[in-house]
C-alpha cells in the first residue's frame, strides 16, 4: 500500500490543499529540474541538434507507459488539451445526418470545438444529461449513454470521470457500442490520467488527450494525445518543422519536405522540445509511475473512506463507490446549505476544494491523509 507521500512537497503545513483537481502542487525535484534547465539556458551553445529530438522522445515514452501504448509514434505533445481536441475535430468530416454526442457539464474544452463542427456542417450535438435525485446516478447515466448511441452517431467525445463530481463512465462497454454503429470514441482525461488505471489496449480510443498539469505533476502548458489509426493520414493544426521527416537534418532543412512524420508525430505541437517544462514532465512522469495509477487510487480512497461514512450518515449525498473516482468525487451540498458562510468557513480553517454547482469537489493526493477529511467534515457537518 502506498503511503503517505507530504515530505516530497512543499506545501504549506497550515494549508489542507484538497484540490488536486484544480492544479497538482510541484513536487520538490519537479521544481529543482525547472529550476536547472532555466540556468541552462544562460548558455545556449550548449543546446545541441540532439537536445530538440531525444528529450521529446523520452517523455513520449513515459506517458505511453502510463496510458499502457506500445506505440510511441501514436502520442504526440501539446500544450493544452483544446488543442488536442481541436485536431481530432478539425479531422473529421460530417454529414447533415450525423451525430456527436457529449455529456452534461462537460468540460468546454472538450465541447466548443465539436460545438463548431456540428454547426459547420449543419449536424447534430447531442447532450446526455445527467439523471437527478438518484441514489445510483452514475449508474443510470452510463445506460442513457449507451442508450443513445445509434447507427447516426459520429463521433462520442467523453471524460473517463466527470470533471466536477467524479462519476465514473464505462468506456469498455461504450467502445464497444462505438464499434457497433461505426463511432469514433475521444477521450478527454484530463481528470482521470495518471491518477486512474487507463489502458489503451482495453478501451481502444481513437483519440485520448489529457493536460500535464493536474494528475500528472508537470507545468502548466503541459499536454499529451494518444492518435489511433483513424489519424494517420490527417491534418495538423500547424505546421512547424519538426513535423517532417528528416528534420534532424539541420543542413538540409531548406530543402522543403512534404512528407510528415509516421502516425501521430504529425500533431505535435511547434517547440514540443521546449527545453524548460520537458525535464519538469521527465521528472514528474517517472515519478507517477513509480507510484503507479492504481496505487494512487486505492490510497485516495482509503484516506477519504470513514469521512465518506460519516457524511452520508449525516443525509450527504455521494455517489455510490463502484460508480465515482476515489482521488475527485463531489459532495452535494444540502438544500439548506448556507453556501457563502460555508466558503468563509473553509477559508477560515484554510481548506481548500472547489464548489462546482450544488457540490463541492473533493481531489485528494498523496500528501493528504485522514486528518485532512476530518477538517473538511466537521466543516461540513457545522455549515
Amino acid at each position: 500500500m502506498l503511503q503517505n507521500q507530504r515530505n516530497l512537497y512543499n506545501l504549506n503545513p497550515d494549508i489542507c490543499y484538497l484540490n488536486m483537481a484544480y492544479m497538482s502542487p510541484s513536487l520538490k525535484a519537479v521544481s529543482l529540474a525547472g529550476v536547472k534547465s532555466i540556468k541552462e539556458k544562460e548558455n545556449p551553445h550548449t543546446v545541441t541538434a540532439d537536445n530538440f529530438f531525444d528529450p521529446p522522445q523520452e517523455i513520449k515514452k513515459l506517458f505511453a507507459q502510463i496510458i499502457d501504448c506500445d506505440d510511441v509514434h501514436r502520442i504526440a505533445l501539446l500544450p493544452s488539451a483544446s488543442y488536442g481536441i481541436a485536431t481530432v475535430a478539425n479531422n473529421i468530416k460530417l454529414n447533415t445526418t450525423d451525430e456527436v454526442m457529449v455529456i452534461e457539464e462537460q468540460f468546454p474544452s472538450n465541447m466548443y470545438s465539436w460545438k463548431r463542427l456540428v454547426e459547420k456542417s449543419n449536424a447534430k450535438l447531442k447532450l446526455i444529461d445527467t439523471p437527478t435525485n438518484a441514489a445510483n446516478k452514475s449508474e443510470l447515466w452510463n445506460k442513457k449513454i449507451l442508450g443513445n448511441i445509434n447507427s447516426n452517431t459520429k463521433v462520442v467525445a467523453m471524460p473517463h470521470c466527470h470533471w466536477a463530481e467524479g462519476s465514473l463512465y464505462n468506456l469498455i462497454n461504450i467502445r464497444k457500442k462505438c464499434d457497433e454503429v461505426g463511432a469514433l470514441l475521444v477521450i478527454d482525461g484530463s481528470q482521470s490520467i495518471g491518477a486512474l488505471p487507463f489502458s489503451i489496449k482495453e478501451i481502444k480510443p481513437d483519440a485520448l488527450i489529457t493536460v500535464g498539469y493536474k494528475w500528472l505533476g508537470g507545468p502548466y502548458s503541459s499536454a499529451y494525445a494518444y492518435y489511433g489509426k483513424a489519424f494517420d493520414n490527417g491534418v495538423p493544426l500547424e505546421e512547424n518543422w519538426m513535423q517532417r521527416v528528416n528534420s534532424e537534418d539541420f543542413r538540409t532543412l531548406v530543402n522543403y519536405e512534404e512528407k510528415y512524420k509516421e502516425k501521430a508525430a504529425r500533431y505535435n505541437v511547434g517547440q514540443s522540445s521546449n527545453f524548460i517544462n520537458l525535464p519538469m514532465q521527465k521528472v514528474a512522469l517517472t515519478q507517477i509511475l513509480d507510484w503507479g495509477a492504481a496505487n494512487i487510487q486505492a490510497y485516495c480512497r482509503k484516506i477519504s473512506a470513514s469521512a465518506i461514512d460519516d457524511l452520508r450518515a449525516n443525509n450527504f449525498f455521494i455517489d455510490d463507490d463502484n460508480f465515482r473516482a476515489g482521488h475527485l468525487f463531489g459532495i452535494k451540498l444540502k438544500e439548506n446549505t448556507n453556501v457563502t458562510l460555508l466558503q468563509q468557513m473553509l477559508k477560515d480553517e484554510k481548506i481548500i476544494v472547489s464548489l462546482r454547482g450544488d457540490y463541492i469537489r473533493v481531489s485528494p493526493y498523496v500528501y493528504n491523509d485522514e486528518n485532512d477529511f476530518e477538517k473538511l467534515t466537521t466543516i461540513l457537518l457545522k455549515a
